[in-house]
């Protein structure tokens, strides 16, 4: 398979997962209708709350999650390849995982990643955040195999940390993946140059779902969703916040060919040092 057709499902995900599904889902289906193979949805597609109280009140078990079984099911139905970007759900010990789901078109959870970085900040803007407080972090990078080829799954805040998609590529990722809900201010800043500088870096096609606009628990998204080929090139994006599709051809062959022009992988070499500054 040398072309895959994509495409990405921008979001602006409600609080409760029974109203997620219902606006996740005639979108994948449109996408589907349209084409793609392979479809993605952004961080935190069946669930934002930002009042952990509240969100812990109504988080499940992925296995109970309606919108999760939903789309397990859509993908089976359509006969795609669906990458459930992020769903917020129970871990066996009680506490939360913000966690990445690659669904095949039998409707079969072949690979799940739980996000590494944890997104602990204090903006110049006076906004604060404190995943860690609600999350339990993952502590193992995930490449998944499909038939279009090995797939790195990463999310949100996890793009600021070069070293882990630089590991995704060398173990054989060619796409590599990026669902978010990215704040408004870190958004405007930096959305699209550190995704373009991840696909550069690494060869790989980078595929951003992303939730975008004013959500039900009062935050702001950036929105943006892009397609970014192993160049670094745009081959589709979003240019708002507005819940809708953003679709692509890719063609596979791209990255090797970026990486025989540039093999910045096979080119690193280790080295010792700096010594930390006390």
């Amino acid at each position: 398979m040398s072309e895959l057709p994509v495409a990405l499902i921008q979001l602006r995900t409600p609080a409760t997962q029974d109203a997620a599904l219902a606006q996740a889902a005639p979108l994948i289906r449109q996408a589907a209708a349209g084409g793609a193979r392979f479809i993605a949805t952004p961080e935190g597609t069946n669930l934002l709350q930002r009042d952990r109280a509240k969100m812990m009140d109504v988080l499940k078990d992925a296995d109970d999650d309606p919108c999760v079984q939903g789309l397990i099911a859509l993908a089976a139905e359509l006969g795609v390849w669906l990458l459930i970007g992020s769903a917020l759900v129970r871990r066996p010990d009680g506490g939360a995982a913000n966690r990445s789901m690659l669904v095949s078109p039998e409707g079969r959870v072949t690979a799940t990643y739980d996000k590494i970085h944890m997104f602990d900040v204090d903006l110049p803007t006076g906004e604060k955040a404190r995943e860690s407080e609600a999350y339990t972090p993952g502590d193992k990078a995930v490449v998944a195999a499909a038939p279009f080829g090995e797939v790195g799954l990463t999310i949100c805040y996890d793009m600021r940390f070069p070293y882990l998609y630089r590991a995704l590529a060398k173990a054989g990722a060619s796409v590599i993946t990026v669902p978010a809900a990215f704040t408004r201010p870190t958004g405007e800043a930096h959305w699209e140059v550190l995704l373009r500088a991840r696909a550069i870096e690494t060869g790989s096609f980078v595929l951003a779902p992303a939730q975008g606009g004013k959500h039900e628990d009062g935050r702001g998204t950036w929105g943006r969703s892009l397609i970014i080929g192993p160049w670094g090139e745009i081959l589709a994006g979003s240019d708002n916040d507005e819940p809708g599709i953003i679709a692509a051809t890719l063609d596979l062959d791209a990255a090797a060919r970026a990486r025989q022009a540039i093999p910045a992988l096979k080119n690193g070499r280790d080295f010792t040092g700096p010594d930390a500054t006390p």
